[in-house]
């Protein structure tokens, strides 16, 4: 099973979806079928570590994974990865942008 299916499963059985977690299974077996948007936000060097503020869009089958980490004060941050997953390009290019633009 894909994470196209395994979503279309879930979301069948009235599961809201939009911020389920993957199996770790198989959130690592599948790579996405493209990669719609993607920023980083690393003013330090490539060899730098740390975790840095990004966004990114990535498309499954017929869903977008949209997902990232906010910025703080300074190169890095601490903040928790925020996802959404939906059927909507739009809405997860918009979602991404908007996380990756704030503060």
């Amino acid at each position: 099973m894909n994470i196209s299916e395994w979503l279309d499963k879930n979301e069948s059985q009235g599961i809201d979806v939009s911020h389920i977690t993957l199996p770790a299974d198989l959130a690592s077996d599948e790579a996405p079928a493209e990669t719609i948007f993607f920023k980083e936000i690393r003013p330090c060097s490539i060899l730098c570590t740390g975790d840095h503020p990004f966004s990114t869009v990535e498309r499954f089958g017929h869903w977008y994974y949209s997902r990232g980490r906010d910025k703080e004060n300074g190169p890095h941050t601490t903040k928790p990865q925020w996802w959404l997953f939906t059927r909507d390009k739009d809405l997860a290019i918009k979602t991404a942008k908007a996380h990756i633009e704030k503060g």
